[in-house]
């Protein structure tokens, strides 16, 4: 059994080394690495994390009614700031969707998915940087939900987004909505 097995096994490995060469192989081999390795590229569904994050209220109970501070940009406990970190602009001289004067948005943003529950919906919300000055100082806000290690960049607040600008200086954060999100 064992001599049939090793024949086999030489047949095979005879019949491939004369099908392909050793640069076609390691070719092979590495289109496979290159295609692992921008995996974390591709886009990726953020719906059933928005689900997780805020449990439905039990059949026959009624829903927890929103907090004061869920309705005030100026609270870190404001909906739409569920993956922020920094400055609110709200507290900065602009509001929760512009930047104040003398700063400008970063042309590239982080991502999340918030709950509003006021209407019971989930809103896909983009994180944008405000730039050009110092930074404001004021009401700092750092909410982490569906924070993702640093290696995945467009789900992550740690970075300084405003390294794309002419200015780099970081002043201040805004929340927008791009849309609802879908089930």
């Amino acid at each position: 059994m064992q001599q049939r097995l090793d024949r086999l096994v030489e047949l095979a490995s005879r019949g491939l080394a004369r099908r392909t060469s050793r640069r076609g192989l390691l070719g092979a081999f590495g289109m496979i690495l290159t295609g692992s390795a921008l995996m974390p590229l591709l886009p990726v569904s953020r719906g059933a994390r928005a689900e997780a994050a805020e449990p439905a209220a039990a059949p026959g109970t009624a829903a927890k009614p929103p907090s004061k501070a869920a309705s005030d940009p100026n609270s870190c406990e404001y909906w739409k700031y569920c993956a922020i970190d920094g400055f609110l602009c709200s507290c900065c001289g602009g509001t929760s969707s512009s930047c104040p004067p003398g700063t400008q948005p970063s042309p590239i943003t982080w991502i999340g998915t918030c709950h509003n529950p006021v209407d019971g919906r989930d809103y896909i919300v983009s994180y944008n940087d405000c730039c050009g000055k110092t930074s404001c100082g004021s009401c700092l806000c750092n909410r982490n939900e569906g924070e993702k290690p640093m290696y995945r960049l467009s789900l992550n607040n740690d970075v300084n987004w405003c390294m794309a600008n002419d200015n780099p200086n970081y002043h201040c954060s805004v929340s927008v909505i791009l849309g609802v999100a879908s089930k």
